[in-house]
């Protein structure tokens, strides 16, 4: 068995057109960026949009891509954009039912028993409604790092913010939620 290949190895031999590379690509990745544009946007239709264009961006960028900075920063730059392009032409709202359905969807296994899910989703919908409350700038830095797994650098790099801004940024909103886990 061979060496697992990294992302920006992926990315390179997708350029020169190993569609088997893409694929790899869209399998590590698809759940990384569906739910920080889910958890940004709080509206399926508007994260199924941006998920989908996301990667038609990366389809159309794949000539140009150069792997100066790390994959994971570079698709997530591509969704950030795009989110903020959503939040400056309108600002979606998500109806409660509608994030609870997501969620149920996308986290909750079928095979555990009824009251751990009940409690995961109690825990879930407390996670949302926290990050709902979070002023925009505080919301994308925490996913950005949570999701996204991107150091204060790589956030800085996306948000066009300084890293002193950025650790305030996730220090401010981690208070504000572990407050929200304790009421």
């Amino acid at each position: 068995m061979g060496v697992e290949r990294t992302d920006e190895e992926l990315m390179s031999a997708y350029a020169e057109g190993d569609t088997v590379a893409f694929e790899m690509l869209y399998r590590r990745h698809r759940g990384t960026v569906y739910r920080f544009a889910m958890r940004a946007l709080h509206n399926r239709a508007d994260a199924d949009e941006v998920f989908q264009e996301t990667w038609s961006r990366l389809i159309a960028a794949r000539a140009r891509y150069r792997p100066d900075a790390k994959f994971t920063t570079w698709l997530l730059q591509i969704a950030h954009n795009l989110i903020v392009d959503r939040f400056r032409r309108q600002r979606p709202a998500a109806s409660d039912e509608e994030a609870e359905a997501v969620f149920r969807q996308l986290d909750a296994p079928e095979t555990e028993q009824p009251d751990r899910v009940l409690s995961e989703f109690e825990q879930r919908r407390k996670l949302q409604l926290a990050l709902e409350d979070l002023p925009e700038e505080q919301r994308l830095a925490f996913l950005l790092r949570i999701e996204g797994g991107l150091g204060l650098e790589e956030i800085g790099e996306l948000t066009g913010a300084g890293r002193e801004t950025v650790k305030s940024r996730l220090r401010y909103a981690l208070a504000r939620i572990r407050a929200r886990f304790q009421s």
